[in-house]
């Protein structure tokens, strides 16, 4: 057994001294080959610096800032944002060939499975941070999601809009959505998110990606309503579930589910008690 290892541990060393391979002394810096050396995998790719979201939770959009619809018509951003109606925001652009038609199918696709309806409940904002994109365009895309939606009387619900580039600007720098110009693939560099705000302007939520749960979208629209576009077991609903923010979606609170069901034991014995309180009462009387 001693023999055979010696042999392979010789053909070993025979085969790395005639491969020319040199034994840096240790602490000793590597020579250097003419190769370019592995990139770190910690290391961001260069296209890609510069680039993400930083939530700005709390704080508030200017819903002064003049956009374009998809008719061209010129308004103010604030004019979408109504009394107890949450916004559902996404920064994307219209001739995106990846990543933004996959997040905006899954926010149509989503909304299909939600019960609530845009433009009832809540307003959908497809907002472009491409300043060259134009309202042709964007009502062109609007119309393909209509059909991909396919539920009458929510075309006012969904808005495209479009801005010049100092507009972009400051909506996209206060959203946290950071993003670059990507020359050498001809297109924008970016991440996605639907971003839920409330009726005044404040962001409420992330929902990151591609992909979302119809519970976690319609809590999150409930959540920045303040319960007030949802019935009384929506309330509940929400009372319930509480949003992870390391995982972009809410999550059952146990606690929270034992007080509901302590408040609802109580109300049960408080209406099983009392005729019988009355009725003692009455014998004593």
């Amino acid at each position: 057994m001693k023999k055979t290892f010696l042999v392979f541990l010789l053909l070993g060393l025979n085969s790395w001294a005639n491969s020319g391979a040199v034994l840096a002394p240790q602490g000793a810096m590597s020579t250097y080959t003419g190769k370019q050396e592995a990139a770190n995998s910690a290391e961001v790719p260069a296209e890609l610096k510069g680039v993400g979201i930083k939530e700005h939770l709390g704080e508030s959009i200017d819903l002064n800032l003049q956009v374009r619809d998809e008719s061209g018509q010129l308004r103010t951003l604030g004019s979408y944002f109504k009394s107890h109606k949450p916004v559902m925001l996404s920064p994307v652009y219209f001739n995106c060939p990846g990543l933004c038609n996959f997040h905006f199918n899954g926010v149509v696709e989503t909304l299909q499975k939600v019960d609530w309806n845009p433009g009832d409940k809540f307003e959908v904002i497809a907002f472009s941070f491409d300043s060259k994109e134009n309202s042709e365009l964007a009502l062109a895309k609007k119309a393909n999601y209509m059909k991909m939606y396919n539920r009458a009387g929510t075309e006012n619900g969904f808005h495209f809009l479009t801005a010049d580039e100092v507009t972009i600007k400051k909506l996209t720098d206060a959203l946290g959505f950071e993003f670059r110009w990507n020359a050498q693939a001809n297109e924008w560099s970016h991440a996605s998110a639907a971003i839920v705000i409330t009726p005044d302007g404040k962001i409420s939520r992330y929902l990151h990606g591609i992909a979302f749960e119809p519970k976690d979208m319609k809590l999150a629209l409930n959540e920045a309503s303040n319960g007030k576009i949802g019935n009384i077991i929506d309330s509940v609903v929400l009372f319930c579930f509480k949003y992870d923010e390391h995982q972009s979606k809410y999550g059952l609170q146990v606690f929270r589910v034992v007080q509901l069901a302590g408040a609802f034991m109580v109300l049960i014995l408080a209406l099983w008690l009392t005729p019988v309180l009355i009725r003692a009462g009455r014998e004593k009387v």
